[in-house]
């Protein structure tokens, strides 16, 4: 750990020393978490994914958050980080799998794949027309250095994807380990997590292995998984040359429990336990490097190149249709991101151009007898080429001493040409169209503008206005329903206007923030399971972020959030004003933390999920739960640490997932109280 002075009036010395001494993941104001409370004006927080570069947040034009206490929350699974954040609602599913929310709806499907995007160190994690829906599962998000969430639209050096928010999980600096550390932790059902982290220390080169291995024996019947995760990076520095290299790699084989059927069902011990579909799995694999290459030209100008590469591979059984079909998908990628940074005085200038090429396949078939319009046999078989061209730039300007104005504008130029490797099949009355070879292009464009205020000192304003655009997925375009027409699929379009307030007063430190959103072309999947391409919805929230001391040993922290998601036209069993299914309006995540020595750390974390309800026609609902969790750390001395965690405390019976789909309530029941404890071992 490490902390940095910042002197407010020296912006170029502050950015060398920030570039210098990398990701100071001490304790930050308003970050998410952090072992230990800190004074409001001992470090200004620091983020990376608004600029590629770290910047204070106080000159950031909208919102932010930072999760940098990763090893401390010893997630069983990625809902239990991000869901400390404000206007995010990470569903968990079973085993690994998960839906997400942010400042939206839980998304599905296409929806759920392509309105937001996740990176590993600024590059995504997938190709932007081969989203997976379940994607952070791929990422190594159980050691990362930090992870950064920006609600919204994002900024304009972030394309298609980033509709809804983006995720950007950065992995450790070698500079920023101070020992290789050796974890492992017990739990209930069988889980066993293996952590391993390794420095390769040297004068200018410097390397770090991070292995994750995972076992977990499932709490429902004929379910569990194991999952292996490794990341290698080194970095290296000649002077005028800085150079990354960073190799990752994801494993998954997991027996997947599916919905379980009636009314509250998850209230029954014996029917939450149940797998009704105990022949589902999914086994996913996936690996991914780059090398980034910084080059000083000058004092003030950075020229960096980063190319990358690379390739998935996924089979699952859609244990959430009828039909069960087994699908199989993958792609390979190659691509570079390049850009050029100059800072003059107070203003900043970036400019890029991202190139990307993709080959992809997907095919579908259902062994299974024919069951309503879900008929056996090949539904889709195809592969799709993917060629994308996406020049950007980025500015900050300083109008005065107090106050900054950003702009951007991206545009994004894909283009698909799709193959079909089946037969060509065209009946409007059947469930799946196979469409003949085509090509498609879309050009999308994302610009932004906005503006922060230095109040005082300790307070600052801001307002945005952005716009998030995506191209069609290509299961959009070509895994085509009933009276779907090819090509009717238009770039998802969402004008995002925000403000807020960030700072501290007193003892507490703050973000609060408000939008309003409206979105066009909502392509998504009904309660019937079919597609619907012109969807038009509207969003507006409130969301709030805190930490206060409320005593030398004992500080309170979290993330508050309401939002109302209503669609804005009619289709069938939607009316206009209707709220949109699967949106909570109210959520919480509140930490009480208790520090009584410097060696202990405790937390007591409240969960608050809202009614929401589970079909767009708003006729049934799930009442929604509260959940606790607690958490403790313990630092015998300097090289050996225990600690523990119970989660769901009070054995809550809850659903970390309801919904009614084809005539049915459905839900993923939430895991009974579950118990687990590690040791960590720092050379």
């Amino acid at each position: 750990m490490c902390q940095m002075s910042i002197n407010k009036n020296k912006k170029t010395t502050r950015y060398l020393a920030m570039a210098t001494t990398g990701l100071c993941l001490s304790l930050m104001p308003v970050s998410a978490n952090a072992q230990t409370p800190d004074s409001p004006d001992s470090v200004e927080e620091i983020i990376i994914t608004a600029t590629h570069r770290a910047a204070p947040l106080s000159e950031h034009a909208g919102n932010a958050a930072s999760i940098d206490d990763v090893g401390f929350i010893a997630a069983e699974h990625v809902s239990d980080i991000l869901n400390r954040l404000p206007g995010v609602n990470i569903q968990h599913g079973n085993g690994q799998e998960h839906l997400t929310s942010i400042r939206s709806p839980v998304l599905t499907a296409g929806a759920g794949a392509g309105s937001f995007l996740y990176l590993e160190d600024g590059i995504p994690l997938r190709s932007s027309g081969f989203a997976n829906l379940n994607g952070l599962f791929e990422a190594h998000t159980e050691q990362a250095g930090r992870i950064e969430v920006i609600r919204g639209p994002g900024s304009a050096l972030y394309g298609s994807n980033a509709v809804h928010g983006l995720v950007n999980v950065l992995t450790s600096a070698p500079g920023d380990l101070d020992s290789s550390t050796y974890d492992l932790s017990w739990g209930s059902h069988d889980q066993v997590v293996g952590k391993l982290t390794t420095r390769f220390p040297g004068d200018e080169h410097n390397g770090v292995l991070a292995v994750t291995l995972k076992h977990d024996g499932g709490w429902r019947d004929a379910s569990g998984y194991d999952q292996q995760k490794a990341t290698l990076r080194t970095d290296w520095d000649n002077g005028q040359d800085s150079f990354t290299f960073v190799v990752s790699f994801n494993n998954l084989n997991q027996e997947t429990a599916g919905f379980i059927e009636g009314f509250e069902a998850y209230r029954d011990e014996a029917l939450a336990k149940s797998n009704p579909n105990p022949e589902a799995f999914r086994d996913a694999h996936a690996i991914r490097a780059y090398l980034r290459w910084d080059r000083q030209l000058s004092s003030d100008t950075t020229l960096t190149i980063t190319p990358y590469a690379r390739k998935t591979d996924m089979d699952f059984m859609m244990h959430f249709l009828p039909a069960k079909s087994l699908e199989q998908n993958g792609h390979k990628s190659f691509g570079v991101q390049s850009r050029l940074y100059k800072e003059s005085g107070e203003n900043i200038i970036i400019a890029g151009l991202d190139l990307e090429y993709t080959d992809g396949f997907l095919s579908e078939v259902q062994d299974e007898p024919d069951l309503f319009s879900f008929v056996t046999g090949t539904h889709y078989d195809y592969e799709v080429e993917a060629v994308t061209a996406s020049p950007y730039v980025h500015t900050e300007w300083e109008i005065n001493k107090k106050t900054r104005v950003t702009a951007g504008l991206r545009v994004d130029l894909t283009s698909y040409d799709y193959d079909n490797k089946a037969d060509t099949f065209l009946d409007p009355t059947k469930r799946y169209q196979r469409v003949a070879d085509r090509s498609d292009n879309f050009t999308t464009a994302t610009p932004k503008l906005g503006i922060t205020h230095q109040l005082s000192e300790d307070l600052t304003l801001f307002a945005l206005y952005a716009r998030g655009q995506r191209a069609p997925q290509t299961t959009d375009l070509y895994r085509l329903q009933f009276k779907q027409i090819a090509g009717d699929a238009d770039p998802e379009i969402v004008d995002s206007i925000e403000a807020g307030l960030r700072g501290s007063e007193g003892p507490v430190q703050f973000e609060l923030t408000g939008y309003v959103m409206r979105k066009d072309n909502y392509f998504f999947r009904d309660s019937n399971g079919l597609n619907v391409s012109d969807g038009k919805t509207e969003h507006a929230g409130i969301e709030l972020s805190f930490l206060a001391d409320l005593h030398e040993t004992v500080d309170i922290r979290g993330a508050l959030s309401y939002a109302k998601h209503t669609y804005a036209f009619d289709h069938l069993s939607i009316q206009d004003g209707n709220d949109i299914d699967t949106a909570p309006k109210f959520l919480a995540n509140v930490r009480l933390g208790w520090t009584p020595v410097e060696a202990l750390r405790t937390e007591l974390e409240w969960v608050h999920m809202d009614e929401y309800f589970t079909d767009e026609s708003n006729l049934h609902k799930y009442d929604g739960h509260d959940l606790f969790n607690l958490r403790a750390s313990y630092k015998l001395n300097e090289n050996f640490s225990v600690y523990g965690r119970i989660l769901n405390l009070a054995d809550t019976a809850y659903a970390d997932r309801a919904d009614f789909a084809f005539g049915s309530h459905r839900y993923f029941p939430g895991e009974e109280r579950f118990f687990a404890m590690g040791v960590r071992v720092s050379l």
